[in-house]
């Protein structure tokens, strides 16, 4: 028996803590997503001959396990009970002569802590190809500019402040405001990339807005019935561009032209339509950005610019007419009168809040749009929903909403992802059905970007206690993991970057600025790729969908927005940085426990993190060195079920020293633990196969 260890700093156990593992996955819980009237195995592991006797607390009840099995390290406890029809909370007790240890989601405890309890919903089913997908992420119009006769032109329109422009160098660098700049990036551009993509081995590609907008980021809907033309085809157009001086834009002929006609709005939903039949067709799935929180001040519900009125097939806008057919849509100071004031999201009047509560109307339309783009002729796979708690004018109604769009969501396509952008907790809006996953800030971004670089998300800030402390880093992550079942788990978007915060690869400078403060070239200054690929790293080797914002694998830099929206580098990419990206990606997708596998901290303190990935076929154990100092370690390899005598464990990648290598080299396991050198900013992954001796 290995001599006892302690749990938390402090305090002693006499069961050894460190043996003690569960959790969701199908190694410790069957069926995975169980549904009402099932019958439920649960698991837990042991230290041989450590325990006298194990329970399952569930829902309160206290049940007997079975001792079901003993390898040579470990004693298996399971119980059987059937799944009803409510949600599952469940925590285990363990028993020995002088010592009672409660398990959780957090490990073993003293005493039971309700709030880090195991649950789940019977019948809620995350879709599989969700699950551990390497996702891509699209800011169009700065990915590829596939057809210039689209671009959106000089004075084509006014808005925020100034006409629109267009920017004829692709390696510009965004303006400090942005809103009104456009690149030219479109979906004929995507087209033109997909074998890029395919090679890197990305697996869902996430679009930011696409439906027709005044902006660059489209977060300010216009129409939710139509892919912009200006990312898709105009057939029909005007030559008229407004004036310098004109800021009407009723007198922007060229712009209500080009989206209000019919045939260029019927034709860029066709367009779009062949390229996710395209994307399908290489085995890719797509995932488009939904924004119903708010839209925009152009929208043709609104129309406070005038585009639609008297434009044949289009009503009044709620600006325009009290009489119009939309006035319930939006909360106005003024009911009875045209062109009163209106309530903005956050107070600004180009993002008018939607009204859903005093609107059945709005609410029906936004539930079949969210059922149109699943379905043919479209086939998206899948909803990201943009600050989805924010909508609406209570929390109450906001579970009643998006129970509602999620259910018909799943009508229209059963296989569609309901994915949700979310700060703090998510776990309320888990439990009652209305979101798959959410993008993972809490749980991901944020522990490995203070750990990696002691800076926010947004360069805004510098925390050097944060810095490099993996205990910190672990506690953080379970912490938040902690508020996730795991199907949700396996299937949270695990970023680096987007479009809302500064590049990971700017972070490294460890620099606090902006691109008013600093300016956009000092994005650039002092950053480390060394510390980029620790990331990535991270990234391919953690529970959840690892998620790439467009030209971060290519080395493009940035502050926070506008900054980090640069164009992707083409014909000035980083290839050692896409190279490494391939090889982190096919490493994940080559070692299944990497996908859907439990993980378990291993060893962390300054400097350095190690951590097992291991489901019942193998295991990895991931060695991250990010401090600026070489490092030994001697890592418990025995607590991911690595026999403790005789055993090898085999090297699949290894990154330092400017480079990477995957080749095979052998390690023996001594006393139940690897023994590994790292040099500074450098990492390594160790395999091994249950089948070769377990």
């Amino acid at each position: 028996m290995l001599p006892r260890e302690r749990a938390l700093q402090g305090t002693a156990f006499m069961i050894n803590i460190r043996a003690l593992f569960s959790d969701e996955t199908q190694t410790f819980k069957t069926p995975y997503e169980p549904k009402s009237g099932d019958t439920v195995t649960l698991k837990i592991r042991t230290l041989k001959n450590d325990v006298l006797r194990a329970y399952a607390v569930i829902n309160g009840v206290k049940r007997n396990m079975e001792k079901y099995l003993t390898d040579d390290s470990f004693d298996w406890f399971k119980v059987e009970f059937k799944c009803p029809s409510k949600a599952v909370r469940y925590y285990f007790r363990l028993v020995d002569e002088d010592d009672t240890v409660c398990y959780n989601r957090l490990g073993g405890v003293e005493n039971s802590q309700p709030e880090y309890d195991f649950s789940f919903v019977p019948d809620r089913k995350v879709p599989d190809w969700a699950k551990g997908a390497v996702y891509y992420q699209i800011f169009p119009d700065r990915f590829c500019n596939g057809n210039p006769d689209n671009d959106v032109e000089d004075n084509e329109y006014y808005y925020t402040g100034g006409h629109s422009r267009r920017v004829r160098e692709w390696y510009k660098l965004p303006d400090e405001l942005d809103v009104n700049n456009f690149y030219g990036g479109d979906l004929q551009g995507v087209m033109q990339k997909l074998d890029y993509l395919q090679e890197l081995g990305v697996e869902v590609i996430y679009f930011n807005p696409l439906f027709v907008s005044p902006s660059n980021h489209k977060y300010d809907t216009q129409d939710y019935g139509y892919i912009d033309p200006h990312l898709a085809v105009i057939e029909e157009d005007c030559d008229h561009r407004m004036q310098h001086w004109e800021k009407h834009n009723g007198y922007a002929p060229k712009y209500i032209k080009r989206v209000t006609s019919r045939k260029n709005l019927e034709a860029s939903n066709a367009y779009f339509a062949e390229l996710v039949k395209e994307i399908h067709s290489r085995g890719m799935r797509v995932v488009i950005d939904g924004v119903f929180n708010h839209c925009g001040s152009f929208n043709k519900w609104l129309d406070r610019e005038g585009i639609y009125l008297n434009k044949e097939g289009y009503e009044y806008g709620a600006y325009q007419s009290v009489k119009s057919p939309y006035r319930s849509y939006f909360r106005f100071k003024k009911p009875a009168e045209a062109k009163s004031e209106y309530e903005g999201w956050w107070g600004y009047a180009t993002l008018p809040k939607l009204n859903y509560e005093h609107s059945a109307e709005l609410v029906e339309y936004i539930m079949q749009t969210g059922g149109k783009w699943v379905a043919e002729p479209f086939n998206v796979d899948g909803w990201r929903l943009d600050v989805a708690a924010d909508l609406g004018h209570s929390e109450k109604y906001n579970h009643k909403f998006w129970k509602q769009f999620h259910d018909r969501v799943r009508q229209s396509n059963p296989e569609a992802l309901v994915l949700a952008e979310h700060y703090g907790s998510p776990e309320s809006w888990f439990e009652g059905g209305e979101w798959d996953s959410v993008m993972n800030y809490d749980a991901f971004m944020e522990p490995v970007t203070w750990l990696l670089t002691g800076v926010d998300k947004h360069s805004k800030s510098f925390d050097g206690g944060k810095l490099y402390d993996g205990n910190q880093f672990f506690d953080s992550m379970f912490k938040s993991m902690s508020k996730f079942p795991r199907a949700a788990l396996d299937s949270a978007l695990n970023q680096l970057s987007n479009h809302d915060h500064s590049r990971f690869l700017t972070r490294t400078n460890r620099t606090v600025g902006t691109i008013g403060t600093k300016g956009p070239h000092a994005a650039e200054y002092g950053i480390d790729k060394r510390t980029m690929e620790l990331a990535v790293l991270i990234q391919m080797t953690w529970p959840g969908a690892p998620g790439i914002y467009y030209a971060d694998e290519a080395g493009q830099v940035g502050w926070t927005d506008p900054d980090c929206r640069r164009t992707y580098p083409w014909g000035n990419e980083d290839w050692q940085l896409i190279e490494f990206h391939r090889a982190a990606i096919a490493l994940r997708k080559r070692i299944p426990c990497l996908k859907m596998g439990s993980v378990k901290k291993l060893d962390a303190g300054n400097g350095f993190i190690a951590y097992g990935r291991f489901d019942e076929s193998g295991c990895c154990a991931v060695v991250i060195n990010c401090a600026d100092s070489e490092i030994s370690l001697s890592v418990p390899v025995w607590e991911i079920g690595v026999p403790r005598d005789g055993a090898v464990m085999t090297s699949r990648f290894f990154c330092g020293n400017g480079g990477f290598d995957c080749t095979e080299n052998d390690a023996e396991v001594r006393f139940g633990r690897l023994f590994v050198t790292l040099p500074e900013k450098s990492a390594c992954v160790y395999y091994y196969d249950f089948g070769k001796g377990r």
